[in-house]
């Protein structure tokens, strides 16, 4: 008889699929996800975990992209309106997240979990095929949306919070649950990471649902992540009348359009595959009137940390060219920053001999090919720079649509998967 024997199981995949569907009702995008928080606390509370929300897991210095406080304020007061727990939100000091304990009492190595929250800036479907739109739980937050699977993450969090705490006597050592906001555009893992929230770490572990893997498969080791950077360039010049005065002007919005152009021309690198996307451009007041300001927002990628630094390096020098042509001044913010890393060996060959004797998947393959980037790498480089062991899997599920797009939409069913998945990891490295 297995320790996880005494974890009632059907309840858990009950609790998941309700809990998602909550959450995907109410998204909430990076730095604002309060009502989600409030959610998580709210639940761990009442199991037991001991907790630490907010702004007591942030280093402030180290976060990026996040809303102004205005910006934050009108979140709050949505997150409040919507059912979350004015008490939590207001501990939380305007920031989201929550970071959970559980400390058995024996001796015996750390565990680390991570799960994101947030959601994608995108429109849910409306079509009646879409089953969310059908069944009640679309998105009621304009232009935000779950169609990335964090409400999958968030709810497969719980009940893994739920099944430890079932499982607790049987276990030794320490388990951090990490409920981590802003993984759109690799905002929020740096700042936690410079919080130290990862530092006492022997084992962290992370997965993602759905992407090219389907239901009944799981893969051990996710690879491919691409180190990326997410930044605002904002060209401020001088306005002037078009055909009166145009001597006088400095034109910002060509600056701009010089820099887009020429950071789609960034050569490619002989090493490995990079990415270049600039995926908004503002500009210009009326036709008949110099440009005086232009932001664009882009990001870069590479396939190392080497390569990522180097089409980094050829944007910026690309922004700086295109705003002497112009005669504007320039200013960059970085908004996003992602690193890569590689799992473990080892730890994904233990973690494998505990899932396949669940004998719930129809495969457990060693790898599985991972897209875009992911902010849980700079959790995954701390602990291995520290001497830990790091794992970053892939949740098999059957997906409505391409990831981001808003008709997207998952296999429920496959959420228990990864609880029991979890599960038995941690039973593995603490029993």
């Amino acid at each position: 008889m297995s320790i996880l024997d005494s974890v009632d199981w059907g309840k858990l995949e009950r609790d998941a699929v309700a809990l998602r569907r909550d959450i995907h009702k109410h998204p909430e995008g990076a730095w604002t996800e309060f009502r989600t928080s409030a959610i998580i606390a709210e639940r761990l509370e009442k199991l037991g975990w001991k907790l630490s929300v907010g702004l007591d897991n942030i280093d402030v210095k180290s976060v990026m992209g996040r809303p102004d406080d205005a910006v934050i304020d009108s979140h709050i007061e949505r997150a409040k309106a919507q059912g979350g727990n004015p008490a939590w939100i207001d501990r939380m000091g305007k920031y989201t997240g929550v970071v959970a304990d559980m400390d058995t009492g024996r001796p015996g190595p750390t565990v680390a979990l991570r799960f994101d929250i947030d959601c994608v800036d995108v429109a849910e479907a409306s079509e009646a095929s879409h089953r969310p739109a059908k069944e009640g739980f679309a998105s009621v937050n304009s232009c935000l949306t779950h169609a990335c699977g964090h409400d999958a993450h968030t709810a497969i969090g719980l009940c893994v919070a739920e099944a430890l705490a079932k499982l607790e006597p049987s276990l030794k050592g320490k388990v951090r649950l990490i409920f981590q906001p802003g993984e759109e555009g690799c905002r929020g893992a740096y700042a936690m990471v410079q919080k130290g929230v990862v530092d006492e770490a022997d084992y962290f572990l992370a997965l993602h649902i759905g992407g090219k893997v389907p239901s009944g498969v799981l893969g051990l080791k996710s690879l491919g992540y691409l180190g990326t950077a997410k930044f605002d360039a904002e060209f401020k010049g001088r306005s002037a009348h078009a055909a009166a005065a145009p001597q006088e002007g400095r034109n910002a919005l060509l600056a701009a359009a010089s820099a887009t152009i020429a950071l789609h021309g960034i050569a490619p690198h002989r090493d490995g595959p990079t990415r270049v996307n600039v995926g908004v451009f503002n500009a210009g007041t009326g036709r008949n009137v110099i440009p005086d300001h232009a932001l664009i927002k882009a990001e870069t990628r590479g396939e190392t940390k080497e390569i990522a630094d180097y089409v980094y390096a050829r944007a910026m020098e690309i922004l700086k060219g295109a705003a002497i042509m112009y005669g504007t001044e320039l200013s960059v913010s970085k908004m996003g920053e992602g690193t890569t890393a590689d799992s473990d060996d080892a730890l994904a060959e233990k973690i494998g001999e505990a899932v396949r004797r669940l004998g719930i998947f129809k495969e457990v393959r060693d790898t599985a090919a991972g897209t875009g980037s992911e902010d849980a790498t700079w959790m995954m480089r701390r602990v291995q720079e520290r001497g830990g062991q790091a794992v970053y899997m892939a949740l098999g599920s059957d997906i409505a649509a391409p990831h981001h797009n808003g008709s997207f939409d998952i296999d429920e069913s496959a959420m228990i998967n990864g609880v029991k998945a979890f599960a038995a990891a941690v039973a593995a490295l603490l029993s």
